[in-house]
């Protein structure tokens, strides 16, 4: 598989990300879009440090793991107050939570 084939398919996996993230009205399925993203995005970071040769990517993708399991926990807990306060998870119903 060349550097190239895999940037087409990191880019089609970002588009499809970007797709859920403008059209769904869905709080969880936005948090999916958004982590299809970051994993388009991780593996740009390991295919360009498979294909130059060190380690810098794929530590860096190991860290932006890290992190969007943080986000993942983050955005879970926010679903479930809106899920709590609305009986719902649509994206609109959010702006009510402000006090």
């Amino acid at each position: 598989m060349t550097l190239s084939h895999v940037l087409l398919l990191a880019s089609a996996l970002f588009s499809v990300g970007v797709y859920g993230l403008l059209t769904r009205r869905q709080v969880v399925a936005i948090l999916l879009s958004v982590e299809l993203m970051a994993n388009a995005a991780n593996l740009v970071f390991v295919a360009m440090s498979r294909f130059r040769g060190g380690v810098s990517g794929q530590i860096f993708a190991i860290f932006a793991l890290a992190l969007t399991v943080a986000e993942v926990a983050v955005g879970l807990a926010l679903v479930i107050l809106l899920y709590r306060a609305h009986s719902d998870t649509r994206v609109d119903l959010a702006s009510e939570l402000k006090q």
